[in-house]
């Protein structure tokens, strides 16, 4: 994935400038990628561990907009400061979770059907809440949850210092993490690649994200937004590699009934499993609604198409119990930069829809032709 990542963003580093004389990898347009996607990463998070455990969302969408419009309408109308906005809407996205959740996993009640069901329940009371318009504008302090940017605190502003420390410090970490899982591996006698190619693997991401935070720098820094996704991405790699919990999950996508007659709580995940989601698709509504400057009835359409299509792009597989968190990530950079690729060169949307269609079901077949080769 990682490969097939970097050749689409050659594909449209050339194409795009060739077509429209733009030079995909400028600045302005690689802050653009994390401000417009940082919603579909952020879901696609949670959606990970709902079909790891073997279900779906499709209602993730239609909360979106909803938790948006809740804080719009305590933002705007009655005059909420952003510091109570925030956990109150967290809070309220946890309990949709938990109702949906709750039918789900102690009533067995299929998750298409639940989440479908509130797919339209929540977008109706979206339009109920909105009564149709939009709410808006917000205090800076509210929109600064997508727009604003990490000063800094060195004083130089151009390149930002900040940002170049920040980014060398992740860059650090990474390898330090990797160095250390690969050590761990052989240390349990796991069998593990050559040398020569780990250390080149790392040096390529290392390249990438020092080519990527440089070109931040050079423009206004790192958003605020990439700071809440870096954040959300290390503790989910965490919790999914190195949680009894998180690995528990895997164990129930993978073999439920084995699950429970080992002693795995089965109800109980799948349950939290959707009550994070409700968390997340709050979080990203909120971001969706800041970035808009306006909650609006048609916030949130087709979310979740993408957020789903990421995970399954970035190697999921349909039937639950495998996923990481880093093929997510890539899964949702690839969506994000095929629709934006696609705008410049100014394909039509309808055309953008049959390429994102056919991408997907790409993905779906090579996880099921790699299914029935192992088999």
């Amino acid at each position: 994935m990682m490969l097939a990542l970097l050749a689409i963003v050659f594909f449209f580093l050339v194409v795009v400038r060739a077509v429209q004389d733009v030079d995909f990898l400028s600045a302005q347009n690689i802050t653009n990628l994390f401000l417009q996607n940082s919603y579909v990463i952020i879901m696609a998070l949670g959606m990970l561990l709902v079909i790891v455990a073997g279900h779906i969302d499709l209602s993730v969408g239609s909360v979106a907009a909803f938790t948006g419009a809740v804080a719009g309408t305590l933002t705007v109308y009655a005059g909420w400061p952003v510091y109570a906005v925030i956990p109150t809407v967290l809070v309220v996205g946890a309990l949709i979770g938990a109702a949906q959740g709750y039918w789900i996993a102690f009533w067995r009640i299929p998750s298409f059907i639940v989440t479908l069901a509130g797919m339209l329940v929540f977008r109706g009371l979206t339009l109920w809440l909105l009564a149709g318009q939009n709410i808006g504008p917000f205090p800076r302090a509210f929109q600064s949850l997508s727009t604003g940017f990490i000063p800094d605190i060195f004083g130089v502003d151009r390149p930002n210092v900040t940002a170049l420390v920040i980014v060398v410090l992740a860059i650090a970490g990474l390898v330090w993490r990797s160095l250390k899982s690969r050590n761990q591996d052989i240390a349990f006698g796991m069998e593990v690649g050559s040398s020569a190619m780990f250390w080149l693997r790392n040096c390529l991401i290392a390249v990438a994200l020092l080519f990527v935070g440089w070109k931040l720098a050079s423009f206004r820094g790192l958003p605020n937004v990439l700071i809440v996704m870096s954040v959300l991405i290390a503790a989910y790699s965490f919790f999914t590699n190195q949680t009894t919990t998180g690995r528990r999950i895997y164990a129930v996508g993978g073999n439920e009934k084995a699950a429970r007659l080992s002693g795995i709580k089965t109800e109980r995940l799948v349950f939290l499993t959707f009550v994070n989601m409700g968390v997340l698709a709050s979080l990203a509504g909120m971001i969706v609604t800041a970035r808009l400057n306006s909650a609006t009835p048609k916030a949130g359409v087709g979310f979740e198409l993408d957020v789903i299509a990421a995970v399954f792009i970035g190697g999921a597989s349909m039937s639950g119990g495998s996923g990481k968190v880093v093929g997510v990530v890539v899964g949702a950079l690839i969506m994000g930069i095929m629709n934006n690729g696609m705008s410049i060169m100014g394909i039509g949307i309808d055309y953008q829809q049959v390429i994102k269609g056919l991408v997907l079901l790409l993905a779906v077949i090579f996880d099921v032709y790699n299914k029935n080769k192992q088999g």
